[in-house]
């Protein structure tokens, strides 16, 4: 089992940093980074897809462990592929990249690049153990991970829909998003990308030495508090809100979905 796995993970890696490798070569003509972001959902999906292909799975596992993220990381990144890449300006926090890197610019981009294809590899373990369990049955443990995966997409798919309307509407320019899911979470996408992440975690909790899954969204979550998730985010809305964004920290939950504090008036 050692063996295969080790195999699937160099097999998975080596597509995954090829993938990379190509977007990082369209970035250079696009002027656009921010295709990092839809090859890190895709290079996921794709190691869904190489594990549950070649791994030791019976059939309706492996075809849940590619379902679940082939459907999550080909949605996400064409979310992303539209709404921050095609058409769209360099988000703020590659330009800021940008500025912070001044000199060799071009191959630290291309580090930052082959870094996500290592990263997606790390993640990857609630799809890399499942995938190599023999056992024919479900255990009570896949079928609520399979809930809580369908849980987060549902409210993850809602919350960008809600904000794609918002910033389509031209009277939304400059202001922040406040409707539906973004008026209970500052951040609802990220919430319940996380929630995605517990899921497949709790799948893999089913298959032998699939607690290393766990790994996989601790991380998703420190990213998402502590790194490139809110704080980067949240820099940059500041930058371009200001005290429309200051207001709605005041009174919003950052994280979790929660009722709204009361707005202070002057």
């Amino acid at each position: 089992m050692s063996h295969l796995a080790a195999h699937l993970v160099l097999i998975g890696f080596l597509a995954v940093a090829f993938m990379m490798l190509v977007l990082w070569l369209i970035h250079l003509i696009t002027r656009n980074a921010a295709i990092v972001d839809v090859g890190w959902a895709c290079g996921l999906a794709m190691l869904a897809a190489i594990y549950a292909k070649w791994g030791t799975a019976t059939p309706l596992r492996a075809g849940l462990i590619a379902a679940m993220g082939c459907i999550w990381g080909l949605r996400l990144g064409v979310y992303l592929l539209f709404t921050r890449v095609i058409g769209q300006p360099e988000e703020g926090r590659y330009v800021q990249l940008r500025k912070e890197w001044k000199t060799h610019v071009t191959l630290k981009f291309l580090a930052f690049f082959e870094f996500q294809a290592l990263l997606c590899v790390v993640l990857s373990g609630p799809f890399l153990f499942p995938a190599l369990n023999r056992r024919a049955d479900l255990s009570w443990l896949e079928f609520v991970g399979c809930g809580l995966w369908l849980a987060g997409m549902i409210g993850e798919a809602t919350a960008d829909a809600q904000l794609s309307a918002f910033k389509k509407n031209p009277a939304s320019h400059g202001r922040t998003c406040r409707v539906g899911l973004w008026g209970y979470s500052r951040h609802p996408n990220y919430f319940f990308e996380w929630i995605i992440w517990m899921g497949l975690a709790v799948f893999a909790l089913g298959s032998p030495l699939g607690f290393i899954g766990l790994l996989s969204p601790a991380l998703i979550l420190y990213f998402l508090l502590r790194v490139t998730g809110i704080p980067a985010t949240e820099a940059q809305a500041l930058r371009t809100k200001g005290e429309d964004y200051r207001e709605y920290q005041r009174t919003t939950s950052a994280f979790v979905p929660w009722f709204p504090r009361k707005r202070q008036t002057a």
